[in-house]
């Protein structure tokens, strides 16, 4: 699903955000909530470097021995009567869905949410083709009715307000509803019952797959998932090939990590593990299975160091709450389904294209993404490489590139960098030094100085301050034509400054 602001490039589109202070005082409230409640979640649970750490290595070990479990876990999901599908790209995920709607003669969907149907666009594909598409999450039905893609991974609407959701709801044929948030999900509620009494085929994502049983697990904080799931005749489950564990003890591990990162959670709402269709002697659940397993550019990223981390995934958000740029942007800035720092990496990563380039520059490289990562992914260090394999490309201003050459010829040698601190004394004054600050907003500054001050240099650097005070101490001089000693202590005063004599 596009945005209006995708034919924007990122700055565009991270400037119009930066003017919208509902959307930052939004954003940064509920990041900043979710952010409270995990820091109270994790240290309830206690030793919680403990749990990532094991997090980490069940996910390290899965992907590292992906082509096996995949086996394992569609042999074992086929048995308990699962139709299981190979999908290789977002095209072919499509056609399969596609395939099966129309063997079903289904006319309405019902959706629970999931970012691989995002990622796939799925919902265009099928409407398409004449079959109606109904999210049943409420972030994703308020984000369906108006037309947008979602703003963060875990809560889609995070960016609207309460009334702009009451006109989405008056348009869609609510009357007389008030911005009461128990009349707008009371509406929501009633308008969504009906579709899942309708629907022919209910789709899913997948949180969690387990190889040695070959079932689905499903995370939701709504009852939605499991109306979905169990009431259509047709349940159809879109999964990333890299969401498997192996048992199901590993999914102790992720039940723990996932709710805490994302929302703060000790345990999920709803936790479902679909084991199949609907047995002869169970009274619910339907009566087909299919699952179907993406690709869409996940298999380049199996044994390459750099990235192979990215598949470690779990699709908590909790990058995207620590991370500086997200915070202040949104997550329709990034032109992408993914947004915040794993869409930073993951979607340069599955879209090699011009489109997305611009992604791993919207970061600081702080490297907070990483510290709040449930599984420990390196997103920082796979940012730099992302840059550094665009560099590679020689892609890149040319002026960006003559900067970093001089950047280079002035800092691997002394008396060059000696030299070029003199000539950039006396050149930033032509920019207006004020207090310690540049504040001019003009030349290559410009992207650094329309939001902060520059640091201006100082008159002289630390190593001719030094040398200057050590021919002061020798001299027995200074600046304030006193040195004084204090014996005992081994202290020399040379003005307002101590030197140890040891030193």
């Amino acid at each position: 699903m596009k945005t209006s602001s995708e034919s924007l490039d990122l700055q565009d589109r991270a400037r119009r955000a930066l003017e919208d202070d509902f959307l930052r005082t939004a954003v940064r409230f509920t990041t900043e909530r979710l952010k409270t409640r995990k820091k109270t979640a994790t240290e309830h649970l206690g030793r919680w470097e403990d749990w990532r750490e094991r997090g980490r290595q069940i996910r390290a070990h899965t992907v590292s021995h992906l082509d096996h479990y995949l086996g394992q876990f569609a042999t074992n999901a086929r048995k308990a009567g699962a139709r299981v599908h190979f999908a290789a790209d977002a095209a072919d995920a499509g056609r399969i869905v596609l395939d099966i709607a129309k063997q079903q003669a289904a006319t309405l969907v019902a959706k629970s949410k999931s970012m691989v149907t995002e990622e796939i666009h799925l919902n265009r594909h099928l409407e398409e083709h004449g079959i109606e598409v109904v999210e049943t999450d409420l972030g994703e039905y308020i984000i369906q009715l108006a037309g947008e893609a979602p703003s963060h991974i875990i809560i889609p609407a995070i960016h609207k307000t309460r009334e702009q959701i009451r006109e989405l709801f008056a348009v869609d044929g609510a009357e007389d509803l008030t911005t009461d948030t128990k009349a707008l999900t009371a509406y929501a509620r009633k308008r969504l019952r009906a579709t899942f009494l309708q629907a022919d085929i209910g789709i899913t994502g997948c949180n969690f797959a387990i190889a040695e049983s070959g079932s689905v697990v499903l995370f939701t904080n709504e009852g939605n998932g499991r109306m979905v799931s169990t009431l259509p005749k047709t349940h159809i489950v879109l999964m990333g090939m890299e969401r498997i564990v192996p048992r199901l003890a590993d999914l102790d591990v992720m039940a723990n990590l996932l709710p805490r990162s994302a929302t703060g959670q000790k345990l999920t709402t709803y936790m479902s593990i679909v084991t199949g269709p609907r047995k002869p002697e169970e009274q619910d659940g339907p009566d087909d299975l299919h699952i179907v397993i993406l690709d869409n550019g996940r298999s380049r990223q199996l044994g390459n160091p750099e990235f192979q981390e990215i598949l470690h995934c779990i699709r908590c958000g909790a990058c995207l709450n620590v991370c500086p740029v997200y915070r202040n942007i949104g997550g329709h800035s990034y032109g992408s389904v993914y947004p915040g720092p794993i869409g930073a990496v993951l979607t340069p990563l599955l879209q090699d294209g011009p489109e997305f380039e611009e992604l791993p520059y919207a970061s600081s490289l702080c490297g907070a993404c990483h510290e709040a990562c449930p599984v420990k992914i390196p997103l920082h260090d796979m940012l730099a490489a992302l840059r550094r394999r665009q560099v590679e490309k020689g892609r890149g201003r040319r002026s960006e590139r003559m900067a970093f050459r001089g950047f280079q010829m002035a800092f691997s040698n002394a008396r060059r960098y000696r030299g070029t601190l003199r000539l950039a004394r006396m050149a930033q004054s032509v920019f207006g030094v004020r207090e310690g600050r540049i504040d001019a907003q003009f030349g290559a500054l410009r992207g650094w100085t329309a939001t902060r001050a520059a640091p201006a240099l100082a008159d002289k650097s630390f190593r001719e301050r030094y040398a200057s005070l050590k021919q002061d101490v020798a001299t027995g001089s200074s600046a304030s034509g006193t040195v004084q000693t204090s014996g005992a202590d081994g202290q020399l005063t040379v003005g307002q400054t101590e030197v140890n004599r040891d030193e």
